[in-house]
Order: structure tokens, then C-alpha cells, then sequence
């Protein structure tokens, strides 16, 4: 069973307090909160919440120190932007390379990139790939 947000879950302790007040069943919203804990298997409110707001965090943020590979080529960089796009755990970052990446595989000409924007995954891989499979950027916070 995935987790819900802790707005989510906020909002099911709302209906269900609603639903059972609507039988004559008095429930205050912090009891509908500690079973629906309970319904997710949690020990209480507090466990749940924590568990909640943590998975709903982003993997990175703007400035971080970053490597990985761009078109299969390594790099070191900086996160310049970062936005979460959706509530599927996908983001759009930005980031700057320290040393220019060639992303043209041919030897007869190059084309350089210094700065970059793709969609990822809260893994930091690329949702786009590239014609024989692999993804656009594989990214990983630097040591």
C-alpha cells in the first residue's frame, strides 16, 4: 500500500471523522488521524507523519555538488534549479557542468553543453532516453 501525502492523509481523517459522525459515532480528528496510522501500520500519528513528509522530499536541492554522466559522457557539476513536477516523484533540474560535456558520439564534429535541463526520477535517471535505451542523465550527489 503506497503512503499518502500528509495532506492526503489529513483529508482522509477529515472524511473519516465525517462519515462516522453522520452514524452517531463522535470521533475527534486526532483519533481519525491515529486510525488511519493504524490502518497504514503505524503506531501512531506522530510515526506516520514523519514517515509522510520524508518520502515527499526532494532527493536534492539548488547548489548541491553533483556527478553522474550526460549522453554517456562523466561530469561534475551544480544544481542550478530545481522544481518537483507533479506529485509522482519526478522533478526538473538544472544543473551546471564544470567542464563542458561533448554529447556528439561521431568523430568528425562535437557539440559541447555546460548547462542542462531534464526530467528525473527522485533516483536522479532521466525519464527521456536515448535512441538505444539509455537514459539522458544519470545523477548522483558528489563526495
Amino acid at each position: 500500500m503506497t503512503l499518502p501525502s500528509v495532506a492526503q492523509l489529513k483529508a482522509q481523517a477529515k472524511r473519516l471523522k465525517a462519515a462516522l459522525a453522520e452514524k452517531g459515532q463522535k470521533l475527534s480528528h486526532s483519533q481519525a488521524l491515529e486510525l488511519l496510522s493504524a490502518q497504514y501500520g503505524f503506531k501512531d500519528w506522530n510515526t506516520a507523519h514523519a514517515v509522510a513528509s520524508r518520502q515527499n522530499q526532494m532527493p536534492l536541492a539548488v547548489g548541491d555538488r553533483v556527478s553522474g554522466s550526460y549522453m554517456k559522457q562523466a561530469f561534475q557539476g551544480e544544481i542550478l534549479a530545481l522544481a518537483r513536477i507533479g506529485p509522482v516523484g519526478q522533478y526538473r533540474v538544472t544543473l551546471q557542468f564544470d567542464e563542458a560535456v561533448d554529447v556528439v558520439t561521431f568523430d568528425s564534429f562535437s557539440a559541447y553543453r555546460s548547462r542542462v535541463t531534464c526530467l528525473i526520477d527522485a533516483d536522479g535517471v532521466a525519464i527521456k532516453r536515448t535512441s538505444d535505451g539509455e537514459p539522458y542523465l544519470r545523477l548522483h550527489r558528489a563526495d
